[in-house]
């Protein structure tokens, strides 16, 4: 059985900006379905199914549409100006010993000790390139920074990715670490005046 969310949809006939409106008017979000060389078909879904799925950041969905059911990976959704409500989304076709190329979240769990003495915490990655076989896809990647003290970093060899995912990124390459803060060039001149001359 599977452990991915189901979506239950709609066949959807028209199209447009007014068949948009008064769909998700009525609680609903257009979308579409494509892929591996089979039609493209328009649906719509549910909003209370559909936002809980999105901001867990899960990725693959059992898609059920005219009585079937096939799996799909969330691809684009176009959210309004305010990010209050889905416009819009893109299902891509996949099959479960398919291999795919995706982009995950990194989540950062716990305080950095080192921040706390004034350090800087910096992120260069938000997101992390894997691949995987597409029911092995992690809504996202956790790094604990509970013990990141002043100067220290976690790099992507010490990442502990799930089984079979892995990433394209090089071991040596930083995801998160503690800086010192910069000290201004006028900062560094008031306190050399602040000093008093050697007698």
């Amino acid at each position: 059985m599977s452990n991915d969310p189901k979506l239950v949809a709609e066949p959807r006939d028209s199209a447009g900006t007014s068949s948009s409106k008064r769909l998700r008017s009525s609680g609903r979000t257009p979308g579409v379905l494509y892929g591996h060389k089979l039609e493209t078909i328009s649906f719509s879904v549910t909003n209370d199914v559909l936002i809980p799925i999105l901001k867990t950041g899960h990725k693959v969905v059992d898609l059920e549409l005219n009585g079937q059911e096939e799996k799909a990976i969330i691809q684009e959704v176009q959210w309004d100006t305010f990010s209050t409500y889905v416009q819009h989304f893109d299902l891509l076709r996949v099959s479960e010993d398919e291999r795919i190329h995706a982009n995950v979240s990194i989540t950062l769990k716990g305080t950095a000790p080192g921040t706390l003495s004034g350090g800087i915490l910096n992120q260069p990655h938000h997101t992390i390139p894997v691949e995987c076989p597409v029911i092995r896809l992690p809504d996202k990647i956790e790094l604990r920074i509970g013990s990141l003290e002043m100067g220290q970093s976690i790099h992507v060899s010490d990442l502990e990715l799930p089984p079979e995912v892995t990433t394209t990124l090089s071991p040596s390459e930083v995801l998160v670490q503690v800086v010192a803060p910069k000290v201004s060039n006028d900062e560094t001149e008031e306190t050399e005046e602040e000093t008093p001359a050697a007698e």
